[in-house]
This record gives C-alpha cells, sequence and structure tokens, in this order.
C-alpha cells in the first residue's frame, strides 16, 4: 500500500526498512528480502521504547506500525502488500507463482486478520505479561498525532481493550483455537505435499513460518495437535536465514521460560488452554 508520507527527511533512493527485530511481520519481510538477495537498508524502530508512536516515525507511517518500505523515495506500508511488491521488483525466486496467486492473496488475508491473536498470545506466553504497556498518556498522545484510519482505530481498540480487561484464560484460549483451526487445515493441505499450498515454496510458508515459529516459543504444542505442520516447520528452520530473522533476543527468552514454569505451576500453560498436558 503506497502512502504520502509528512516526513520532510525520507530517503529519495535505495531500498530503505523500518522495522524490528521481534515484530513479527518485519520478520516476513526480512526473511524475503534475503531470499531474493536485494540490498537494502534498515531502519530500527525500538517498539519496546515505543519509538513508533514518537512524532517523527508517525510522519512516515501515520498509523505507528513497522514494517515500512522506502523504495526510491516512495513510501509503502502493509508486509503482505510489501510482499507483492518485493516480488514485482525481484522475482526470483518466485514466491507468487501465477497459478496460486489468488489462493496466496487469500491465505496471507487470513494470516492477517489472526495477527491480534498472535499479538495477545505473544504478551501472555512469550513476554509473560497480560496487560499492556503502553500508558494513558501514550495512548493519548498516539490518538492525536496522526489522522485515524480503520487500522489506527483497530490498534486503539486493541490496546484500550487490552488496558481495560487484560489476558485472560477465555481471550487466549479463543485466540489459540483459532490459530488450532488453521493449522488443522494447514495438516490437511501438508498430506502428500512439502509446502503448504503444493509443491513449490510461496510467501505463504514464509508468513506461517514466522507465526508457528512465536506460537512455539510461548509453548504451543505444533508436534502434539499438527505432526505434519511440526515436520513442515521443522523443514523451514533449516532453510538458510530464516530462523535467523526470527530469534528471541536472549532477555525475550528468559521471560519467556519464566512464563512457562509459572503456568505449569499453575497448569495455566498454552498447551493446556488447548487441552494438551504439559
Amino acid at each position: 500500500m503506497l502512502i504520502q508520507s509528512a516526513a520532510a527527511d525520507l530517503p529519495t533512493s535505495g531500498l530503505h526498512l523500518f522495522h524490528f527485530a521481534t515484530s513479527s511481520c518485519s520478520q516476513k519481510l526480512r526473511i524475503a528480502l534475503g531470499m531474493n538477495g536485494a540490498s537494502w537498508i534498515g531502519h530500527v524502530v525500538d517498539l519496546s521504547a515505543h519509538e513508533n508512536y514518537g512524532p517523527d516515525f508517525l510522519a512516515i507511517n501515520p498509523r505507528g506500525m513497522v514494517p515500512v518500505l522506502v523504495l526510491d523515495g516512495a513510501v509503502h506500508v502493509e508486509s503482505n502488500d510489501i510482499l507483492a511488491l518485493l516480488e514485482e521488483r525481484f522475482p526470483e525466486p518466485c514466491l507468487f507463482p501465477a497459478d496460486k496467486r489468488a489462493e496466496i492473496i487469500t491465505l496471507l488475508a487470513e494470516e492477517d486478520a489472526l495477527h491480534h491473536d498472535l499479538r495477545r498470545l505473544s504478551f501472555r506466553f512469550v513476554h509473560g505479561r497480560s496487560g499492556t504497556t503502553k500508558t494513558p498518556e501514550l495512548m493519548r498522545a498516539y490518538r492525536a498525532g496522526s489522522p485515524t484510519d480503520a487500522k489506527k482505530a483497530a490498534e486503539i481498540a486493541f490496546y484500550e481493550r487490552l488496558a481495560e480487561t487484560g489476558l485472560d484464560a477465555a481471550t487466549c484460549r479463543a485466540s489459540a483455537e483459532k490459530f488450532r483451526a488453521a493449522f488443522d487445515r494447514f495438516e490437511a493441505r501438508l498430506a502428500g505435499h512439502p509446502f503448504l499450498i503444493g509443491e513449490t515454496l510461496t510467501v505463504v510458508d514464509i508468513a506461517w513460518f514466522v507465526y508457528a515459529y512465536r506460537l512455539a516459543a510461548g509453548g504451543y504444542p505444533l508436534k502434539e495437535l499438527h505432526p505434519r505442520v511440526h515436520d513442515w516447520f521443522e523443514a523451514r528452520r533449516a532453510m538458510p536465514g530464516w530462523e535467523k530473522e526470527v530469534a528471541l533476543p536472549p532477555i525475550v527468552v528468559e521471560r519467556a521460560a519464566a512464563a512457562l514454569a509459572r503456568d505449569r505451576a499453575a497448569g495455566t500453560t498454552l498447551a493446556a488452554l488447548l487441552g494438551i498436558p504439559d
């Protein structure tokens, strides 16, 4: 998606990626860029420090979200749209085969619709927290800092609800069940095929590898519930450079381990929510 940016000092040539290490949408793009060999310049936007809500970044992307791709001065947002753009500019390897394009677009839309569910499960089972780190003052600044569209409104609503209700077991179970249903569909697709939509690796494999890695880090019982998906996941982990782009920083690994220990003691692990003894 091409947008008009209000930033005055954007780079006017080359390929620039505004991203963050643990942003799942940023991870998708970095894997794709690693595969197509494009030369790019990275600009880290520290989400943990809320830099994406600051005036400088909101001038680039009023939605306050990463990743943002700046290609020869043009600003592009929304990771799946950027992936399609990269395919046009760097068609090797082909990640959007023509005969699968409509199916890919549908599956990417389904993946995008689960983004807030992934965020809920990441917060609760990877970062070990059930509330928000965004203060009311920060949210007020975000709301007032740039125009609001449907995407930004959804972000505001997500964090307002998180501040009000937190992440209880019922909320997390509902999000986990959505992923269970999606993985069940892929389990059927993988019968006799090495990739999620047939014989050829596509951008769908990248997108769902990112999700599977994050969920596995939070204790999702992938092997127990979806053995074919587990084998597919392990094969993707062996792809050159893929795991490097999704690996969690040591401090997050420590948080996830501490959260898992607490949840095991309380019987409230992600696996337990799905009825799998942990």
